[in-house]
């Protein structure tokens, strides 16, 4: 059966004739979609749903025609929480309250907000490096799939393991409705997501769509009370519904040469001065005193230093 022989007469049989109603025409582009799926699934083309979760960690969700399903990362990077300097009370936080979903207790969905380059991200990575052997595993979803949600609930619902479907870098545009579904996922609509599945996000913005001063025009004050417009309220709620938050901030400077001076130790060479000197030039050309600005100049400077002794 292939979908292509039911779609075409489909199409040319109005060919030069005046243009198809478009509620017609979303009529039959659904059923050409739905006959391509079913020539995909009788001749089994499409992907497995659920990936090999006793052997890999890490998974990405994927579509590929129209069928959605778990890809292994076969080597992720995973990251010891130990190296993640100058962020523990928020490393605390996030490790509590993974353990407590771990151990089959109640447990809140999480976004983790602020200046790049701080160790959000290197958070959750440190957290499948910690628990991967308790049945800890992180499904990638990108922020256009998030539609897919209740799908992917549906995959990991009846696995032994636990999940946290992360989005990295999650933000919306204005026109973008995606943001609905997540939500519908965070709140509880009818479908409820099951409990071994947590949704962690991270963002450089704490209010995950944008605000426009337009939004403000129809805010009012009553008793010296602000009451924000619809529009606003609807911005803000979406962020409300993680049940935590966690804000992250550039680092001073002592404690940024600090994570320098951590990283430069971890490569077996020795922290000098000059090396604290070179290290905030290199922040300041990049303006940020980050970790990972800081791993990235340990890697220069032993990568400098190593090439130089080859070349003696």
């Amino acid at each position: 059966m292939n979908a292509s022989n039911y779609s075409k007469p489909l199409i040319s049989q109005h060919a030069g004739k005046p243009p198809m109603d478009q509620e017609a025409l979303k009529v039959l582009t659904k059923i050409a979609q739905t006959l391509e799926n079913l020539d995909h699934y009788l001749l089994g083309k499409h992907p497995s749903p659920a990936g090999d979760f006793d052997r890999h960690l890490a998974f990405a969700w994927r579509k590929e025609n129209h069928h959605g399903y778990c890809q292994a990362i076969p080597t992720p990077r995973l990251i010891n929480l130990d190296d993640l300097m100058g962020i523990d009370a928020q490393k605390a936080v996030l490790v509590k309250n993974t353990e407590q979903f771990l151990a089959g207790y109640p447990a809140n969905n999480a976004l983790l907000w602020g200046a790049k380059g701080t160790g959000k991200s290197s958070i959750i990575k440190g957290l499948l490096q910690r628990y991967g052997e308790r049945g800890l595993r992180v499904i990638d979803i990108d922020r256009k799939d998030l539609v897919d949600i209740a799908e992917i609930a549906a995959v990991l619902r009846d696995s032994d393991k636990k999940f946290i479907l992360f989005c990295d870098d999650l933000s919306f545009e204005a026109a973008d409705v995606s943001y609905k579904a997540l939500k519908v996922a965070l709140d509880g609509g009818m479908a409820a997501i099951p409990d071994n599945i947590l949704i962690y996000a991270t963002s450089n913005r704490r209010h995950l769509l944008p605000e426009m001063m337009e939004d403000n025009l129809n805010s009012r004050v009553v008793n010296r009370e602000v009451h924000h417009a619809d529009a606003i309220e609807e911005k803000i709620s979406l962020s409300e519904r993680f049940g935590i938050w966690l804000s992250f901030y550039l680092f001073s400077e002592e404690d940024y040469l600090k994570i320098v001076q951590h990283w430069v130790n971890s490569f077996s060479m020795e922290f000098t001065d000059a090396v604290a000197q070179d290290a905030i030039i290199w922040a300041r050309l990049r303006a940020s005193r980050s970790g990972r600005s800081a791993h990235q100049y340990a890697v220069d400077l032993i990568g400098k230093t190593k090439l130089a002794e080859h070349l003696l």
